[in-house]
């Protein structure tokens, strides 16, 4: 079965600027983890690629911060791109984070360097540091295009002394973070023209490399899930406004209803899966379903969850050795005092499902791990996987998402208006 999906406007770009894989080091990294974290990982990957081989979907529920820095939303859009992947929850920090090109280059100076005749000293954030990204002057020139620059600004930043340090893009420095906040309302507005998604315009305008752009390339939804829609200041408010909550949520429902396999990655509010409005085996779906709309059900769907909390596979445990979990829902007991763990709202409904698999790790590790093998398993040539972000070859990623993926260009969404 041929996975690949037509890649259109990513040509040569993408050829010119592959990643080496270190698949000796990845076989490390695998061999390394705990006995328990293998089995799960190696049940996982089973799942994954037996949803693949028979044409069936994985969907892919992430969080803001650790896919990011670890490189996984990238490696996300190498999935999407190769056609391993088929539909996308994030954040609204993620989509502002990839409108800036995903990993930035900034320069960290103290406030009182800069100067007061340039900063408003009582609105600066804790820490007393303002940040620059680190352009190149091909780039000062395309943003000159679009915005007003201040050149003494940034030649004051130039000439003092700082830190430079790798970090979420187009966040908190100048003048990436003001341009992504500035081109928001326009972006919105186009979404209202359209009606569609903010998600789907601005992924005409972002890099190949992102989730947003591969998203729109390859017809796969990439959406912001309603309890990560604030983040990413005004980009989260403008995708929040793009289109109504309830189209949203239907977007989104029939996105997860269509998959076999649902991958949870650093994700902390899940309620859209564990307790959907539209869901019927946790959620609040009967009462969707008595009023005549459309609900689909997780009950034969595999739910794999990449996450740190150890307390998450105890829940899961809990229910699957005893049945404690849904013991407690069916007499109306706080969970959190019969299990004596720190209870998140989603375990419960995870640790429940009959066909759910907790892999306990970091996610830097086990994303590439994952990659790796399912892409052996149905002979996929990836051209980028993520690596741990502390590790050499992580570094050396980071470098490489940073020189290589571009920050959004609103004369792409114009293109994509007109054609």
């Amino acid at each position: 079965m041929r996975f690949l999906r037509s890649l259109r406007s990513v040509g040569m770009t993408r050829k010119n600027n592959i990643m080496k894989i270190e698949k000796d080091f990845i076989e490390g990294l695998y061999e390394a983890l705990p006995e328990e974290t293998r089995h799960y990982l190696d049940i996982a990957i089973e799942k994954i690629v037996e949803a693949k081989r028979r044409g069936g979907k994985v969907v892919v529920v992430t969080g803001s911060g650790p896919n990011i820095h670890e490189g996984v939303t990238t490696l996300i859009a190498e999935f999407i791109n190769k056609g391993l992947i088929d539909g996308v929850t994030t954040s609204s920090a993620v989509v502002s984070h990839e409108m800036g090109g995903v990993l930035d280059k900034v320069k960290r100076i103290n406030i009182h360097d800069v100067g007061e005749e340039f900063l408003d000293f009582e609105k600066m954030p804790r820490g007393d540091i303002f940040e620059l990204t680190e352009l190149t002057d091909a780039q000062w020139a395309d943003l000159k295009k679009e915005m007003i620059i201040d050149d003494a600004l940034v030649q004051r930043c130039n000439e003092k002394e700082g830190t430079v340090i790798i970090k979420a893009a187009a966040n908190m420095a100048y003048p990436m973070g003001l341009r992504n906040e500035t081109f928001a309302a326009s972006i919105m507005e186009i979404a209202h023209t359209k009606h569609v998604p903010f998600e789907e315009v601005v992924g005409w305008g972002c890099d190949e490399r992102t989730m947003l752009g591969a998203g729109v390339r390859n017809n796969v939804p990439v959406l912001v899930s309603v309890p990560q829609l604030i983040g990413g200041g005004q980009v989260g408010i403008s995708i929040a406004d793009s289109i109504p909550v309830s189209d949203r949520t239907f977007r989104i429902s029939k996105m997860l209803g269509s998959a076999d396999v649902i991958i949870e990655s650093a994700v902390a509010l899940t309620q859209e899966i564990h307790d959907g409005p539209f869901e019927t085996y946790t959620g609040h779906g009967i009462w969707a379903s008595w009023n005549g709309y459309p609900t689909y059900s997780l009950k034969d769907k595999t739910l794999i969850r990449f996450d740190l909390d150890e307390n998450l596979k105890k829940a899961w445990d809990l229910d699957k050795k005893s049945g404690d979990v849904q013991a407690a829902i069916d007499k109306g007991l706080p969970k959190t005092k019969m299990s004596k763990i720190p209870f998140r709202m989603e375990m419960s409904a995870f640790s429940r499902l009959e066909k759910s698999i907790p892999v306990v790790g970091d996610i830097g590790v086990l994303w590439s791990v994952m990659a790796l093998k399912v892409s052996q398993a149905l002979n996929i040539e990836l051209d980028y996987i993520s690596y741990p972000q502390q590790t050499e070859p992580g570094k050396a990623m980071r470098e490489w998402i940073v020189d290589n993926i571009d920050y959004m260009k609103m004369d792409k969404i114009k293109q994509w208006l007109n054609s």
